[in-house]
């Protein structure tokens, strides 16, 4: 009985690790290698001059409600084509909350964090 109640502790703690231990996408982009690295870089803050730096196809960084994101790695892969690209090294809130996105892009996206906009 013990060995049983004991076995079901185990397993319980395990079951709650498996629910609250956020998960990364499973895809093959980039961002995902990238997520760990992203924990060094979240205290960084960039002013919207060195954003706008980077502002291409193979350097593309974007902002999100003062938040900036390198979606470099992404931008192949993005659904929409080239629409990420519309604002790439500027303001893309307006677009990533318009109504083409599905709600699994609000977890995506934290894995393409570098740090916050400069105030």
């Amino acid at each position: 009985m013990v060995v049983l109640v004991a076995l079901a502790a185990v397993l319980g703690l395990f079951l709650a690790l498996l629910l609250f231990n956020p998960r990364h996408r499973k895809s093959g982009h980039k961002g995902k290698a990238q997520a760990g690295l992203n924990n060094d870089k979240a205290l960084k803050s960039y002013n919207k001059t060195e954003v706008s730096l980077h502002n291409k196809r193979t350097d593309c960084w974007i902002i999100i409600k003062n938040k900036v994101y390198d979606v470099t790695s992404y931008v192949e892969e993005h659904p929409g084509g080239d629409a990420i690209l519309a604002h790439a090294g500027d303001d893309s809130t307006e677009g990533f909350f318009g109504p083409q996105h599905a709600t699994r892009v609000f977890d995506m996206i934290e894995d393409f964090y570098i740090g916050d906009l400069e105030q």
